[in-house]
């Protein structure tokens, strides 16, 4: 059966011999795109913090199928929003940032929608955001014509002061899923918090609480949740427009000049001008 599919892929319920599977393919996916989702996917499952599907099979375009990914197929119910629901998504997720390592980044590159995403391990959060984060956005961005001169302007300035913005260097990497908005999780039916489509490297957890506040779409409680399962810092608040500059790079790349203004105005919030 096919579903509705998202912005990048077609996708299909499959059902094989009594067993149901998701499938999504994609006849212009980028080299390595589904075996970099699915082994962000697994990263995550062997944590055993949030609910992941199992991956079942992936492979490369070849002449006569295009590239595609097989996953477990998990029933799932409306998103009410259940106390016990918020309670475990929080918990799942603060469970999920302590799992650490020695750098930030990633053993591999990936993906975040379309577009590649650089893991290069640094040692330095502050290094990585500028390197692996900001200044690949911005390339994309000059080549796409979404880079004029008073735009990038504002970026090397926010730039120069990023250390400043970030403040301490005493920064633990976290296992992020690296593209949390509230198309990439489910209710299971029974009630358990899924997580799918990641984009996984080790990062700066206030990144991903960040992406999560930046479009909504999760519910009553969730922050609340989270900070009872593993606090926030008092200064994630100052940094959270700092960390949502790298998703809103990624949609001016993606979709175009409509997130122009807001990647000016998280400049201006920490530049003035």
């Amino acid at each position: 059966m096919q579903l509705l599919g998202g912005t990048l892929n077609e996708v299909a319920r499959v059902e094989v011999q009594g067993h149901r599977y998701f499938v999504k393919w994609n006849d212009s996916a980028p080299v390595h795109f589904f075996e970099a989702e699915a082994h962000g996917l697994e990263r995550l499952r062997e944590t055993h913090t949030l609910r992941v599907p199992e991956v079942i099979a992936n492979a490369e375009a070849t002449a006569n199928w295009p590239a595609y990914l097989i996953l477990e197929w998990i029933d799932g119910s409306p998103r009410g929003g259940s106390e016990d629901f918020t309670r475990r998504f929080g918990q799942g997720l603060a469970d999920l940032h302590r799992c650490s390592a020695s750098t930030f980044g990633l053993d591999t590159d990936n993906f975040i929608g379309a577009l590649p995403q650089s893991n290069k391990q640094t040692r330095h959060w502050a290094d990585f955001y500028r390197d692996q984060r900001i200044f690949p956005q911005m390339e994309l961005a000059r080549q796409n014509g979404h880079l004029p001169a008073a735009r990038e302007g504002l970026l090397n300035r926010l730039i120069e002061r990023l250390d400043e913005l970030i403040g301490s260097d005493d920064i633990t990497p976290s296992l992020l899923h690296g593209d949390l908005w509230n198309g990439n999780f489910l209710v299971a039916s029974d009630g358990q918090p899924v997580v799918v489509d990641p984009a996984v490297y080790y990062g700066e957890r206030e990144v991903e609480i960040a992406f999560t506040e930046l479009f909504g779409g999760f519910p009553p409680g969730f922050l609340e949740g989270y900070g009872e399962a593993y606090s926030l810092g008092i200064a994630y608040s100052e940094r959270r427009a700092l960390y949502q500059l790298y998703p809103m790079l990624v949609h001016l790349n993606l979709f175009g000049e409509a997130y122009g203004r807001q990647v000016d105005a998280i400049c201006k919030r920490y530049i003035g001008g």
